[in-house]
């Protein structure tokens, strides 16, 4: 799509609008080789190559970030043959290339999923070694002791991994089992579920309500998302000891 050559020399950063038309009524503009002084010029970002002193321009495109509500039955992944992704649930206003879940839930599992094309963000905000926390609400077939959040914050031996320290606090219960809210930072493969097995307990219902210090937003509909403010962004990559 083509669009005015002072617009495109904004976007690049190189100038203000006005400051762009002047350097293209000096002469200093470029594009595909040619020296362009008409303002009127258009040009397509995509296939056209403008440069300035000698220097290629190119826009750098703005990272997207989005929360959604997961609803269960889909799956985690930019795209799956067989089932309904998070990343077909992005409208299609929202929608760009690249798009992927920032972290995986279990088809069945709820709640927040960051949805982004900023690999380098996602890595951090996963990596054990950041400490992002994050947040569930897990509903288990009986009851959560004393003994049991003991040990969750000492750390559970689950076959052969051995997770890092957990939080678990007993929220309720119910006449199906307790509700309990379990912060980790890590994302072993079923790794709530793996933990209260060590108990003998199953786990019936379990939802993300909190990345970082960034809860789920409980205005927004399961199977919705919306893009993240800075502040939001800050968030979640905030760490318990900030």
């Amino acid at each position: 799509m083509q669009e005015r050559l002072q617009k495109f020399l904004a976007r690049t950063g190189i100038a203000s609008r006005r400051g762009a038309e002047k350097l293209i009524t000096d002469g200093k503009i470029r594009v595909n080789g040619v020296v362009v002084t008409e303002l009127g010029t258009k040009v397509d970002p995509v296939k056209d190559k403008v440069s300035y002193n000698g220097k290629m321009l190119k826009v750098e495109a703005k990272k997207v970030y989005y929360m959604l509500n997961k609803p269960k039955g889909v799956v985690s992944a930019s795209e799956d043959k067989n089932q309904p992704t998070v990343v077909d649930l992005v409208p299609q206003n929202l929608w760009r290339k690249g798009l992927f879940p920032a972290g995986r839930l279990d088809k069945d599992t709820t709640g927040f999923v960051l949805i982004t094309d900023d690999g380098e963000f996602a890595h951090d905000i996963l990596s054990p070694k950041k400490h992002i926390p994050k947040t569930y609400h897990a509903l288990v077939d009986g009851a959560i002791t004393e003994r049991m959040e003991a040990d969750f914050a000492k750390g559970v031996r689950i076959g052969e991994d051995f997770t890092l320290p957990a939080s678990l606090k007993k929220l309720s219960s119910t006449p199906q089992g307790d509700w309990g809210e379990v912060i980790l930072k890590e994302g072993l493969y079923h790794q709530i579920k793996r933990m209260f097995g060590v108990y003998g307990l199953k786990v019936l219902e379990l939802k993300r309500v909190q990345m970082g210090k960034l809860p789920l937003d409980p205005q927004l509909p399961e199977g919705k998302c919306r893009e993240l403010s800075e502040e939001e962004l800050r968030l979640v990559a905030s760490r318990e000891e900030e």
